[in-house]
């Protein structure tokens, strides 16, 4: 591997868990999966959304700490004791301002946090099954934030709905030297089969970048149930690795001179052009 923006490839690992409220349970499995990760050679590995507690608004409520609580330092400890970049998916930090934000981090492997991404936006959808208002719960968020793995690669930060608005990727794939998307999600089974496959596949072909998503999945203790289906996708849109409807790990080779080659050979994000909104239609 060569260092900064010429390497050549990246090791990187999904860690697909099935979360509830018991903090100490899942972060036990988040730790099994993650050590497996770097067995395997991993350099980089991520965690879905809320991973170390996920339940009703209530106990979402509970569970809620500030950024050097409990959740983030477990972080901060693994990914120094295993010697990787660790995207802790996400959890519900209270602000010093008192705000709650659906908040994902970025722990180097030096155990420091190098980013902090607050979910923009917010998930108030009413489909059977899959009922939430996280406005409730949640302010939204209005950085996007863009951080730098070991060997300086770029990795563009988003959490589970973001996943909706193309707009956002648009926006980190235009950073530099960003090579990497990131998805942490609770993605609900409902919609997985139909949306999660493809806006994940069109948000790595249309920014050129390989797209990491990491769901939980199965049922949860209080009826929800989150699609699983975690996926590693390079630049051209192929699905190079993908869990299944388990707690497993999915681990894969990110090959950057083929990213490099896609990019050249078809320079779809050089060739945009600027343009004025549709105009008004006659009547």
């Amino acid at each position: 591997m060569t260092k900064g923006t010429n390497m050549t490839s990246l090791r990187v690992a999904l860690a697909q868990v099935n979360a509830g409220p018991d903090r100490e349970s899942n972060l036990t499995t988040a730790e099994r999966l993650l050590r497996r990760a770097a067995d395997r050679g991993a350099e980089l590995a991520v965690l879905p959304e809320f991973f170390g507690a996920y339940g009703p608004p209530d106990r979402m409520r509970a569970a809620a700490e500030p950024l050097n609580g409990p959740t983030a330092t477990w972080a901060r400890g693994i990914a120094t004791a295993l010697g990787i970049d660790l995207i802790a998916g996400s959890f519900v930090e209270t602000a010093d301002d008192g705000r709650h934000y659906n908040t994902s981090v970025h722990v180097g492997r030096d155990g420091d946090i190098r980013a902090v991404y607050r979910k923009i936006h917010l998930y108030d959808a009413t489909l059977p099954g899959a009922e939430t208002r996280e406005s409730d719960l949640f302010d939204h968020g209005s950085q996007a934030v863009v951080t730098t793995v070991a060997d300086g690669v770029g990795v563009g930060l988003s959490v589970c709905y973001d996943l909706r608005f193309p707009e956002l990727y648009r926006s980190l794939a235009d950073a530099p030297d960003v090579r990497l998307l990131v998805n942490v999600a609770a993605f609900p089974e409902r919609t997985t089969r139909d949306h999660w496959p493809t806006l994940v596949r069109a948000r790595a072909i249309e920014n050129q970048s390989f797209m990491l998503a990491c769901s939980q999945v199965g049922e949860h203790p209080w009826g929800r149930t989150s699609g699983g289906r975690s996926m590693i996708c390079d630049p051209w849109g192929v699905v190079v690795a993908q869990a299944g409807d388990a707690v497993e790990l999915v681990v894969s080779e990110l090959d950057f001179d083929r990213q490099r080659w896609t990019r050249e050979h078809l320079p779809a994000l050089s060739s945009r052009r600027t343009f004025s909104p549709p105009a008004a239609l006659r009547s």
